[in-house]
């Protein structure tokens, strides 16, 4: 039978080591994680482009370039403001992101921050864009405030890309069903 300190010792052992995994697992974690500066091009509200490589904002979704909302009744032009405001925040000395996942178009997904500001966050809460799965709590205050997007009416970006499948703003890698039909009947498939 076992001593009660032996028993003490080893549950003591094997938190130890158990917290230890743990540490290690995280710092792993943070390991594949990459850090960018430097100077970046928004291509819309929620992507950005240095060197040739594509970064995608985690988190959000902003408007798409020929997407239009209207604010108070009038039309405008929701995705170009979203792509500036990007712009404005990417222009900032201490702007950097950081990420280590992909998207299914194989852009990083990033968290950008221009000093202490998170700009993933100020995007959605000054309503330039809206949550995609984070920032529900700002995008709440967006909508409280009645700021950017949440001014007037919109359609989701989401739900905006669907809708428009079959035009030419499709997210890149994609195509239309008219254009993969047009090659089937081409090479003589259909």
């Amino acid at each position: 039978m076992k001593r009660p300190w032996r028993v003490a010792r080893d549950v003591v052992v094997g938190l130890s080591m158990l917290f230890l995994g743990l540490l290690i697992a995280a710092k792993l974690e943070n390991d594949n994680r990459q850090v960018i500066a430097g100077h970046f091009i928004a291509v819309d509200g929620d992507t950005l482009m240095q060197a040739g490589a594509r970064f995608r904002l985690e988190g959000i979704d902003a408007p798409e370039i020929g997407q239009s909302c209207r604010d108070h009744g009038a039309p405008t032009a929701c995705g170009e403001t979203a792509k500036r405001r990007l712009a404005e925040w990417a222009a900032h000395r201490d702007f950097s992101c950081s990420g280590g996942g992909s998207d299914r178009y194989g852009r990083l997904l990033v968290r950008c921050r221009a000093g202490e500001v998170d700009v993933n966050a100020a995007l959605v809460r000054d309503g330039f864009a809206v949550s995609y799965g984070d920032y529900a709590r700002e995008e709440a205050a967006a909508r409280l405030s009645g700021g950017g997007l949440w001014n007037g009416e919109f359609q989701r970006p989401a739900d905006w890309r669907r809708s428009h499948q079959a035009g030419a703003e499709l997210e890149e890698g994609e195509h239309s069903p008219g254009f993969l039909a047009f090659i089937g009947r081409w090479l003589g498939v259909n």
